[in-house]
């Protein structure tokens, strides 16, 4: 286990996957191929930097590497408030993401999976009573042994009524059998209050279903609220009896990386600071204060190189 230990319990434990993202850097070989520059990242691993940078106490859980990067990715956990007491070692390698970035700044990702160290993460058995959020996501929720284990936890947290969230934050290129997958991610939704996604990831989730259709059904399966993150379109939310959107705050893009990660830990955040246990009771202005910080949280985060999430000073 990790040695890190936070001066307040945590509320918020996320659980998922820690990489090293490759980014194109300024240099080129003489083929015309960029150099690549290692940015610490990882779709949950972001989301615990951002809410930890936020000031929620936040833990990760997760299976991480004793080499050079995850030495790093340590620090860089316990540098950003976030609690590593729940993270377990391994000998094996980090996982090791290539990102190539479209002109727009918009990221695609080539991973290098087979053996690492965070697929392995052991369940640790029921969180402790403080825990009142949990969030799971990306490839923890689908490369194996690990995905049963995050599995395991989060249908045993909703059962004693923790706050879960999920980000599938859909990777088909590690998916063998996309059917397969979508019945699973289906089994999920009756143990996930807040289903956060890119409008991306719901098409490709919804398959020949029509989004809308879809939403919908993932709502009447338990989920108590469906956020959708469009790019630079902004947010959208969709519950039971509220449907409320936001426009993205305006910002130079740098890159994408983490983009969604941020929007993701700026709403437990937010949840958090204001003692929300439940999502039912939030109504149309809730919601509309809650987008619009998540927003502001993610353009700081594409203003810059890499997934760099804001600090609560920086969000003032």
């Amino acid at each position: 286990m990790g040695d890190g230990r936070a001066r307040i319990a945590p509320v918020i434990v996320v659980g998922g996957e820690a990489l090293v993202d490759m980014v194109p850097g300024a240099e080129q070989t003489n083929d015309g191929l960029s150099s690549l520059v290692p940015r610490l990242g990882g779709g949950p691993y972001n989301v615990a930097l951002a809410a930890g940078r936020l000031g929620t106490p936040t833990a990760f859980l997760s299976r991480i590497s004793t080499d050079h990067f995850g030495r790093a990715l340590r620090d860089r956990l316990t540098a950003s408030n976030v609690d590593i007491s729940m993270v377990q070692e391994g000998v094996e390698h980090t996982t090791l993401a290539v990102v190539a970035l479209a002109p727009n700044g918009s990221a695609s990702y080539t991973f290098y999976t087979e053996g690492s160290a965070d697929r392995l993460v052991a369940d640790p058995g029921p969180l402790p009573e403080e825990v009142t959020v949990l969030c799971v996501g990306t490839l923890g929720m689908v490369l194996e042994p690990g995905a049963t284990t995050y599995e395991t936890v989060l249908r045993r947290e909703a059962r004693r009524g923790v706050l879960t969230a999920l980000d599938p934050n859909i990777r088909a290129d590690l998916i063998a059998d996309a059917d397969a997958y979508r019945r699973r991610f289906a089994s999920w939704l009756p143990d996930v209050r807040l289903l956060k996604l890119s409008d991306d990831d719901a098409e490709w989730l919804a398959g020949a279903d029509d989004l809308d259709a879809a939403v919908k059904s993932w709502l009447d399966a338990g989920v108590d609220a469906v956020v959708l993150t469009r790019g630079g379109d902004g947010l959208a939310v969709h519950t039971g009896s509220v449907t409320v959107s936001v426009p993205s705050a305006p910002v130079d893009v740098i890159d994408t990386i983490g983009a969604g990660d941020t929007v993701q830990g700026a709403l437990l955040s937010w949840l958090h600071d204001r003692g929300v246990g439940t999502l039912t009771g939030l109504g149309e202005t809730d919601w509309r204060e809650l987008l619009t910080f998540a927003a502001r949280a993610a353009s700081v985060t594409v203003s810059r190189s890499g997934a760099e999430p804001p600090t609560a000073a920086e969000m003032v």
